[in-house]
């Protein structure tokens, strides 16, 4: 398994995004669960977040964000996904 760093630049409609995210963080709440998600949460300034992905691969990634609600509401403009390889720390296999 690989993990990966995505990053989540939000898109201007911030009402829109709100009303949504009660059903995103559910549903990355069950990644979690499953251990798909080992890290997830929004930056200070609201503009966007980070969320680490542990998976097969990056197409298996952009399976798991297209399944996000935010994904069809069309909030986030940006879905920046980066392997990411861990050296030091908890999440070390």
């Amino acid at each position: 398994m690989a993990r990966f760093a995505v990053e989540l630049v939000f898109g201007p409609d911030n009402e829109k995004r709100l009303a949504v995210r009660p059903a995103h963080r559910e549903y990355i709440a069950s990644l979690v669960e499953k251990g798909v998600v080992l890290a997830a949460g929004p930056y200070a300034d609201d503009t966007g977040a980070m969320i680490v992905y542990e998976a097969a691969d990056e197409t298996a990634v952009k399976e798991v964000i297209a399944a996000d609600p935010y994904t069809p509401a069309n909030v986030v403009e940006q879905w920046n996904i980066r392997e990411w390889n861990v050296l030091l720390g908890l999440w070390l296999s």
